[in-house]
Order: C-alpha cells, then structure tokens, then sequence
C-alpha cells in the first residue's frame, strides 16, 4: 500500500489551457513543461495542453526537448536555456527542437529566437543583430508581470523599440502572469507555464482568474493518540500540548515534498481542515484534531480545497516550487493520471 496518492486531472489543465487561449486574444500559446510539467508530469501535460489547441511546447534543456520529440514528432519544441556543448546542439539540430539564443553565437541548421535583455538580467542579448537566416522568433523575459506592472511595460517598450523593425520574425514576453494582466504582452504568442497547471501566477486564489488546479495530493491518517498537558510530538518538541490534545500522525515528511517549512499550514482531515504541528520529519508529520478519529481517516494535502498557494505563503515561496518537489516514485507515493 502506498502511503499517499498523486493525482493529476488532464480535464481541468485543458480547460486551463483555453481558458488562457481566450485571455490570449488570438495570440499563440506555447505551453511550458518543463521541470516534469511543474511536477505534474511533462509528456501528459504537454498531450493535454495540445489537445486543447496549444501550438508548441517550452522547456528548460535540451534532454528535456529530446524526450518531448520521442512522443511528439511533429510538434515544435522550444528550448528555453542555454545548450551545455555542441553536441546537445547536434542532438537538437537532429531532433528540429528551436533554440532560445542569448549570445552572439548563433549556430547553423537549427531554429532559432534570439533572446533580448530588456530587464530581467539573466540571459539575453542587450542589441538585436542583424537576425540570420535560421531565426524564427524574437523573446524577452519579463521580470515583475506578476508584482509590478509598470516595469513590466518599460520592458514591454524596450522590447517593441528592438524589434519592431522585425514584425516578420515571431516575437514572444508573456507568461501567464502577463497572459492574465497584460493584454500588451500578448503580441505573436504567450509562453504559458504556472497557470496551465491551475496555480496562481499572483499567489492568490486560482478560482480568481478562472484557473482549477490540476494536482491533487491524498494520504490518511496512520496513528492516532493524546497527548497529555505538558507531552509534546515530534523532533525537538516543537509542539507541547497545554492542554489534552489529539494528534494524527500522516506518513508524509520532506522525503516526499512535504516540507520541513510547512509547520502551520492546514490540510482536510476528513473534510475539515487541522493544522499541521510539530517539526514535519523525512516520512511524517502530526495534525491537530478536535477529536479521535479513526486510523485510515483521508487526509488531503493539495487539492479539494487545500491551494498550494496556502501552502506556498507559510513556507515564504511560490506554488510551483512545492508541486515541483512533490515526490511521485514508485515506491513513495502512487501516481493516477484522470481526465475529469
């Protein structure tokens, strides 16, 4: 039996997909699977966002492209980082994955987009060169879409005054962020990562844009005691009970993503939502109850009402870091895959 249950809902990232597609207004959506899909799983999320009329995929690597080309063969792959040798090159010239370009070497045979420094200052180019025969598309990446707008669009103009002489070429900002809230970042087609999967690219309430989260996360309870005024639970007795307290033991810790930082997020026991007390160790951690309840009683960790995005406000970081860190291998946790 395994001690938790991962459940990825194919449905709700289509109608996330279209419902993203509409904010779009007829620009392109390139989905973003990287990182496992966000820890949903990259080829089924990258199947259910095509189906639901994406154009082309985004990853971070170039084995994360090839292992996209294997399932997809005709589809357009873009690579979002840079290629560690040029032998990943070769690979991706043989598989036709697109490169996004952020120096002055361009190489031969492979589709490319030049990627332009406007403000994020990571990758990119700060001057557009003359563009060569094999690029395809011109990209920026916006820095604050999701927390401040106004630099967004000073991006968003520097980009335009770059570029506007190239309106041939494909030109791409927007993630979702910018997709949701910024109709100016539109342009030729949006880059769409977070809010496929259902998480708020604001932190927020996903139902606020029309967003359904696609993971859900399920264990039980394992054991269920008192404590005693004065007994404590847990590594460190992080937890003393001041008064006669019922505790549930979850077998789930940091080991499977649970993490150490959670203290004090609420998950649904049985429905109602108990606080999570204690130090959460590798494979455990311990809820508040109201009452006994049973061994076996469903515990919910993501989904049905628990956001990440609660989550992610306690452990001081975003939605996505915690899907991504969600441990989904055989022999910690089952993965099912719907299409509810």
């Amino acid at each position: 039996m395994h001690r938790s249950e991962i459940t990825v809902d194919l449905g709700a990232l289509r109608r996330n997909v279209r419902t993203l597609l509409r904010a779009a207004d007829g620009a392109e959506l390139w989905a973003v699977v990287k990182a496992n899909g966000y820890g949903h799983g990259m080829v089924d999320a990258a199947g259910a966002a095509l189906g639901a009329g994406a154009s082309g995929l985004c990853v971070a690597t170039i084995p994360e492209g090839l292992a996209l080309r294997n399932e997809f063969r005709v589809e357009r792959i873009l690579v979002l980082g840079p290629a560690s040798s040029s032998r990943e090159v070769a690979h991706a010239r043989d598989a036709v994955l697109e490169l996004a370009i952020a120096d002055e070497e361009v190489p031969d045979g492979v589709r490319v987009h030049l990627k332009l420094e406007t403000g994020m200052n990571r990758y990119g180019l700060s001057e557009l060169p003359a563009p060569p025969a094999d690029v395809v598309g011109l990209m920026t990446h916006l820095a604050t879409a999701d927390t401040d707008p106004d630099f967004a669009r000073a991006q968003l103009e520097r980009f335009d005054a770059m570029t506007r002489a190239h309106s041939h070429l494909t030109r791409h900002a927007a993630n979702s962020a910018a997709t949701l809230r910024l109709p100016e970042s539109h342009l030729d087609l949006v880059r769409c990562g977070v809010a496929i999967y259902g998480l708020s690219p604001f932190n927020a309430d996903p139902v606020e844009d029309g967003l359904e989260p696609v993971l859900s996360w399920q264990s039980f309870l394992a054991q269920v005691k008192q404590l005693q005024s004065g007994q404590s639970t847990g590594y460190g007795r992080r937890f003393v009970a001041e008064t006669p307290t019922w505790i549930g033991i979850v077998p789930v810790g940091y080991g499977d993503g649970f993490r150490r930082d959670l203290t004090g997020t609420e998950v649904r026991v049985g429905g109602e939502s108990c606080e999570v007390v204690g130090t959460i160790s590798m494979d455990s951690f311990a809820v508040r109850l109201d009452r006994e309840l049973p061994v076996g009683t469903p515990v919910v960790l993501l989904g049905h009402g628990v956001l990440a995005e609660s989550h992610a406000r306690v452990a001081d970081t975003i939605n996505y870091e915690l899907t991504c860190g969600v441990e989904s291998g055989p022999l910690r946790a089952r993965r099912t895959v719907i299409d509810a």
